[in-house]
């Protein structure tokens, strides 16, 4: 699940690169790309959720992300997951276990994961549509929907809300293919971070007897 709570987070903050097939949905969310792509760094905190009604499930959990370019860390501390890249490898630590496994980017299955790719990832890869707009907790928010033109991805459809005002993203949920939902909510973003290369690269010093897993 993890990797799904890294695409879910990844597509919430860098969504670029729109299909073309509906003038209203490719005019809002090309505005929301060629303002993301004035932003050199930037980190955020958010709800994530997975729900399962068919077998009772639904959980929160907060987390908090950080990109900078091809790099990002994604952490949510309830789960004990950190996902850290700097551009080039992967590391991903879960505290269940105390273990870390790293990898190259060009090993990762799946171009989601990589929020770089996500510029372009649309432009041939989903179809979006414009839902409406509707006030919600004070806010004014575009819906848009995303479909995916293969079974290249396990999802079967992908809603973004997009603030107003901000033309940012406020939240983005995913219906994957096992039947989950995966969602996330921005609760505070931030759009003037400033982050060092280092911030991107895991810290075994920072957890006793880690047991670390290299693919590479």
């Amino acid at each position: 699940m993890k990797r799904i709570v890294l695409v879910v987070a990844l597509v919430a903050f860098t969504l670029s690169g729109w299909a073309q097939e509906d003038a209203k949905a490719k005019e809002i969310l090309n505005e929301v790309s060629a303002k993301t792509k004035e932003i050199s760094a930037m980190s955020a905190s958010f709800v994530f959720s997975l729900v399962n009604e068919e077998i009772e499930v639904n959980d929160k959990f907060d987390g908090n992300i950080k990109i900078k370019g091809q790099k990002y860390c994604v952490q949510l501390p309830d789960m004990g997951v950190e996902v850290f890249s700097d551009g080039t490898t992967i590391w991903n630590y879960m505290e269940d276990g105390n273990q870390v496994t790293i990898s190259n980017i060009d090993d990762e299955s799946s171009e989601l994961m990589d929020p770089s790719s996500l510029f372009s990832i649309y432009e041939r890869g989903f179809r979006s549509e414009f839902v409406d707009e509707k006030t919600e907790g004070g806010k004014t928010l575009y819906h848009i929907n995303l479909f995916p033109d293969s079974d290249t991805y396990d999802v079967t459809k992908i809603e973004v809300a997009i603030d107003k005002a901000s033309m940012m993203i406020h939240s983005a949920t995913l219906y994957s293919t096992d039947g989950n939902l995966y969602s996330i909510l921005v609760k505070q973003m931030n759009t003037k971070a400033a982050f060092t290369d280092a911030d991107f690269v895991f810290d075994a010093s920072k957890h006793d007897d880690v047991e670390i897993i290299d693919f590479r």
